[in-house]
């Protein structure tokens, strides 16, 4: 292996490290803000909200798509969404036998509740960032994610 190869995996090692800190830290922190917080939605949970709330009612199919996660898991977690009150299930007008997933009210207030308690933990933990410092991690991870996302639809 040339140095620059070696230098690259030495590199690809110091991310994982950081990634691992990173998922560990954060999962550590989800469960205290589920354990504090009444309304506090899991992560995929959240996600499906995300999806309802911005793009608006969807088949179970498409939602499990729009994630990336197997129909039966988002079917599952669409059954616990229903039973607290945050989605509802309605015929499909295009197709009767398909029925469409949609954000209640509620589902809509917790949605929002959720999404300002995360981005006022991550202002405060930016907040003696600089601004360009702030744009540049947003910008790395955005790419890093598509990376990731890329590499994963392609199998590899």
């Amino acid at each position: 292996m040339n140095e620059e190869a070696a230098q690259s995996v030495e590199r690809a090692d110091e991310l994982g490290t950081q990634l691992a800190r990173l998922i560990r830290l954060f999962d550590r922190m989800q469960a205290q803000y589920q354990a504090e917080n009444p309304n506090a939605v899991e992560r995929s949970a959240y996600l499906l909200l995300v999806h309802l709330v911005k793009d608006g009612p969807q088949r179970p199919g498409a939602l499990a798509e729009a994630v990336r996660s197997d129909p039966s898991t988002v079917s599952r977690q669409i059954a616990q969404l229903g039973r607290l009150g945050y989605v509802a299930r309605t015929p499909d007008p295009e197709d009767g036998r398909a029925s469409l997933i949609a954000a209640t009210e509620e589902g809509r207030r917790v949605f929002e509740e959720n999404r300002e308690q995360r981005n006022t933990r991550i202002a405060a933990l930016l907040a003696d960032w600089t601004p360009e410092d702030q744009a540049m991690l947003t910008r790395l991870l955005g790419r890093f994610s598509t990376a990731l996302e890329e590499a994963w639809t392609k199998g590899g």
